[in-house]
């Protein structure tokens, strides 16, 4: 079968499509054809020197997959499945999405959402997961479309834009900030305004600021978190799930102890498997990203993989990259 292999070598990591045989792939209950992957930040990690991501050498990438079984050892799974399977240890210290053929443990497995086809599990993919669980933590805690407008850090991102297009199609009212020129592509997703990066990221030494943000969706981290966080409603909260824009926050407590606001954790990659089999079915109906489609701004091929990746630690992709496998 053919996949991307990435290989530690001293202070590099050399990518390039290889072979392996069965016998290459981990232990596992399941083994899946894979159709399609995408790319999420964390699989640019994977082959970065000092990423911190690949636990193993050489290491098939890719941490989300959707296919079809064609082996099986569980009774809860039967070959011809539509399943996916994304998260816990794939494509970090065992080999992933990037491959043709995958091996994963029964309890990792999602059957396909009805409302979902393969691909459109794939524009979702990881970052949309994220997204999603991120809307829905906001709204276990009282966030609604009247309460005001939300703010959606690192828009043009892979769980940026997604988080846009699910809470659009909900009837919020999204600003959606980025560091990117292409508003229009924001726009076209959901975004009723565009924040330059600037004004989302500038240092201050203000603890609290006008309130505007009912709630916010916040894969970066960072000065962007800082200026969230002082700048919520009473009550509001942040869903905080990436560090691309640094893993240090430098705040007070006092958009805590006076505004009463929240910051909620996100984590998608050791979700138990009911609660992310439960959330998958949401995705295929309620919380499905709007203009599903323009998500995706790129489908590239195994052998155009490597490249794709390397550009994705630079910030180099625009909304959700497919990976077209064995389709």
């Amino acid at each position: 079968m053919r996949a991307v292999l990435a290989t530690k070598a001293d202070d590099r990591v050399d990518l390039r499509i290889g072979q392996l045989e069965m016998d290459d792939l981990p232990p596992g209950d399941v083994t899946i054809r894979v159709a399609y992957s995408s790319i999420n930040y964390k699989d640019g990690l994977a082959v970065t020197p000092g990423g911190g991501v690949a636990r193993i050498s050489p290491l098939v990438p890719g941490i989300d997959l959707a296919g079809t079984v064609v082996a099986s050892g569980s009774a809860d799974v039967a070959p011809g499945d539509a399943v996916i399977a994304h998260g816990y240890a794939l494509g970090a210290s065992r080999h992933g999405g990037f491959a043709e053929l995958a091996r994963v443990p029964a309890g990792w497995v999602v059957p396909l959402p009805e409302g979902l086809t393969l691909r459109e599990a794939m524009a979702v993919g990881t970052a949309g997961f994220t997204a999603a669980l991120s809307v829905q933590a906001l709204e276990e805690r009282g966030l609604a479309p009247s309460g005001g407008p939300v703010l959606v850090l690192g828009a043009t991102g892979g769980v940026g834009a997604a988080a846009v297009a699910i809470l659009a199609r909900r009837g919020y009212d999204v600003w959606a900030s980025t560091g990117k020129p292409d508003h229009a592509y924001l726009r076209t997703i959901g975004a009723g305004h565009v924040l330059r990066r600037e004004e989302t990221s500038a240092p201050s030494t203000r603890p609290l600021e006008s309130a505007r943000w009912a709630g916010c969706i916040d894969p970066v981290g960072g000065a962007s978190l800082a200026y969230a966080l002082r700048t919520l409603q009473y009550g509001g909260a942040v869903a905080s799930s990436g560090l691309t824009g640094g893993v240090e926050l430098h705040t007070t407590v006092l958009p805590f102890i006076l505004r009463g606001v929240a910051l909620l954790g996100i984590d998608s990659a050791q979700l138990p498997i009911e609660q992310r089999r439960a959330l998958w079915r949401r995705i295929g109906g309620d919380l499905k990203p709007g203009q599903l489609d323009r998500l995706i701004t790129r489908t590239v091929s195994l052998e155009e993989l490597p490249d794709a990746l390397r550009r994705t630690v630079d910030g180099g992709n625009l909304g959700r990259t497919v990976v077209a496998i064995s389709a």
